[in-house]
C-alpha cells in the first residue's frame, strides 16, 4: 500500500483552513459559536532531510500506512492549539438561527 504523506505543518494549516472557511460561511448572522481548544493527535514518522543537511521532517501518516512503514519509526504526537482572530480575539463561527442544521449539500466536497 502506498504511503500518504503528509507534513505536520500542513495538517495544521489544513485544519485552520477549514475554521477560517467556517468563519467566513458565517459572517453576519446572528447565532456565534466560541472556538474553544482543537486537539489534534497524529501517528507521524521523522526522516531525516538528506538535502536540509541532518534536517527532520515530520510526516503524519495513516493508520494503514503506519502500519506498513519501513524506513522510520512511527510515533504518536497529540496538541491542543486554542483557535484566536488575528487581533488575538476568540475565533467564533456564525449560522443563522433559521438555517437548517447540518453541512448542507457537500457533494461537490473532497473526502476527509
Amino acid at each position: 500500500m502506498r504511503e500518504l504523506e503528509i507534513g505536520l505543518a500542513d495538517a495544521v494549516a489544513a485544519v485552520r483552513d477549514e475554521l477560517l472557511e467556517a468563519a467566513a460561511r458565517g459572517a453576519g448572522q446572528d447565532l456565534a459559536f466560541t472556538v474553544g481548544p482543537v486537539e489534534m493527535e497524529f501517528e507521524v514518522e521523522l526522516r531525516a532531510d538528506v538535502n536540509a543537511k541532518g534536517k527532520f521532517k515530520v510526516w503524519a501518516v495513516t493508520a494503514e500506512a503506519g502500519a506498513g512503514v519501513s524506513r522510520g519509526r512511527t510515533h504518536r504526537v497529540s496538541f491542543t492549539l486554542t483557535p484566536r482572530s488575528a487581533d488575538g480575539a476568540d475565533l467564533l463561527i456564525r449560522g443563522a438561527a433559521d438555517q437548517p442544521t447540518g453541512p448542507g449539500n457537500v457533494s461537490g466536497r473532497r473526502p476527509g
